[in-house]
């Protein structure tokens, strides 16, 4: 599975921002698919994950209420909505996938390019 993240950028505290990911498979349906993050110094951290039928999702503490992770099986895409943006949301954010039905970080194996988000205060 081939992965390709983009949407990031520079904002404004408060502001929203949608990070896309692009998914060159033909078992897109087949994946679990997952946001994760990394900031200067921290480890990469999950923040959302949403499962092959969409129907269930997972969320990391901080993000709850203000992202939105979610999936166009048509588009072969994978989204995040990202809302009420603060400075420690600053990170790159990359995607992943998995063929397991699972929210579980370690098994996320594939992996795209980061695309950087930078907020300011």
């Amino acid at each position: 599975v081939q992965l390709q993240a983009s949407g990031g950028g520079l904002v404004q505290a408060g502001d929203s921002l949608r990070l896309s990911c692009l998914a060159s498979t033909r078992s897109f349906t087949d994946l679990s698919l997952g946001w994760f993050r990394q900031a200067p110094g921290k480890e990469r951290e999950m923040v959302a994950a949403i499962s092959r039928s969409g129907g269930g999702t997972y969320y990391t503490a901080s993000v709850k209420g203000r992202f939105t992770i979610s999936r166009d099986n048509a588009k072969n895409t994978v989204y995040l909505q990202m809302n009420s943006l603060k400075p420690e949301d600053t990170a790159v954010y990359y995607c992943a996938s998995t063929l397991r039905n699972t929210v579980t970080p370690t098994l996320y194996d594939s992996w795209g390019q980061g695309t950087l988000v930078t907020v300011s205060s």
